[in-house]
């Protein structure tokens, strides 16, 4: 059934429409001036309307986790994101045993299509190719050297993968996937890499950078590391997490100066997310959840409980940019790097949309089409 927006300012990746309706079935007909007679509308109210939110680094939300590989937990992930603007996700595995690893990528494969609630993209695998020395809160004792036989049956969904490229073997793997699965996005991260190991691995293939400036080695003057060579080339992307607690929100303003189109807003939500503060696990390790924040007994951080429409809100608020450019980052600039038709207000792409008002708070979500969330 064809149906309308009006009264909506649509947010495309330029600019912001007033006065315009957008006609939909299961994708984007049309955006134009006129409402067409014998339609059904759905009445904005002056809310903004963009694409859906697209994360592609998230472990779990509202108690479940991916490593959990099972239909539920996915299933619970799916559908509690749809209530923060996210349409579809990239579900995020980490370090653990070889075998809870391929148990959780079979269950993704085997149950990605049929999930009711925001689209699973992909497999993002972060870890277990990754520096002991920066694990943060993955298990290190499960960390492996590269290895492609050991994920090559999931290569068909894997999206993204997060390494550290200065550790035995990764050079001949990333080289090996540049080559035969250039769609999978290699991105350095839980690294110790240093400025030129960095730079070198970017002509190997690396093109992105997994939560810029946690775990890895800070920026400095006379050692630029990882943070300095993603700065100076504009043709690596980088993605951070905009709690403001993983990163100082004064930040914010200078990274987007520096990458512009090239910065995504992720979560790395963990199965606290939408949740209370508590006690909870990620990758079999005991989680205390306060104020906000997820830390291991030491300390360390452990993901995050960041809503992504929260993570909007908070980059708007310290550095007050345009909002076709902040909503960019959580939907056109992520599916481009992701090769995917998605992440636009444009004719024939999927009708994956959100409605929210000027605090981000969540009013509609639709997926292909579909009212999912109506909370007005």
């Amino acid at each position: 059934m064809i149906k309308a927006i009006v009264n909506a300012k649509i947010v495309t990746s330029e600019e912001i429409l007033d006065g315009y309706t957008l006609i939909f079935n299961k994708k984007i007909i049309s955006i134009q001036i006129e409402v067409p007679f014998n339609i059904e509308t759905i009445d904005a109210k002056g809310a903004y309307l963009s694409a859906g939110f697209i994360d592609i680094h998230i472990h779990g939300s509202n108690g479940a986790d991916v490593m959990d590989a099972t239909y539920s937990s996915l299933e619970t992930i799916s559908n509690s994101l749809i209530k923060t603007g996210v349409t579809s996700f990239l579900a995020t595995t980490m370090t653990m045993s070889k075998d809870r690893i391929l148990e959780a990528l079979l269950n993704i494969k085997k149950y990605r299509n049929s999930v009711t609630g925001a689209k699973i993209l992909g497999v993002h695998l972060e870890g277990p190719f990754i520096n002991p020395t920066k694990s943060g809160a993955q298990n290190s004792k499960y960390i492996l050297k590269p290895d492609i036989k050991f994920i090559e049956e999931y290569l068909d969904i894997i999206k993204l993968i997060t390494l550290a490229p200065e550790v035995e073997g990764a050079r001949e793997f990333i080289l090996y996937l540049k080559k035969n699965y250039p769609y999978i996005l290699l991105s350095i991260g839980h690294s110790s890499s240093n400025y030129k190991q960095t730079k070198e691995s970017f002509k190997w293939g690396i093109s992105h950078a997994t939560h810029l400036f946690n775990a890895m080695n800070p920026l400095h003057h006379r050692e630029p590391n990882i943070i300095g060579a993603v700065l100076e080339d504009d043709n690596i992307s980088c993605d951070i997490i905009a709690d403001t607690i993983h990163i100082h929100p004064s930040l914010f303003k200078i990274l987007f100066k520096l990458k512009d189109d090239k910065l995504i807003l992720i979560t790395d939500a963990m199965r606290a997310g939408c949740l209370y503060d508590g006690e909870y696990s990620l990758g079999g390790q005991r989680v205390f959840v306060k104020n906000g924040e997820a830390r291991l007994r030491d300390g360390t951080l452990a993901g995050s409980v960041l809503k992504l429409n929260s993570a909007l809100k908070n980059f708007k608020n310290y550095s007050n940019i345009s909002l076709p450019k902040l909503i960019s980052m959580v939907t056109s600039t992520p599916a481009k790097r992701l090769n995917l038709n998605l992440g636009e207000l444009k004719e024939g792409y999927p009708a994956d949309m959100v409605l929210f008002d000027s605090n981000f708070n969540i009013i509609k979500t639709f997926i292909g089409g579909s009212l999912v969330v109506n909370y007005h």
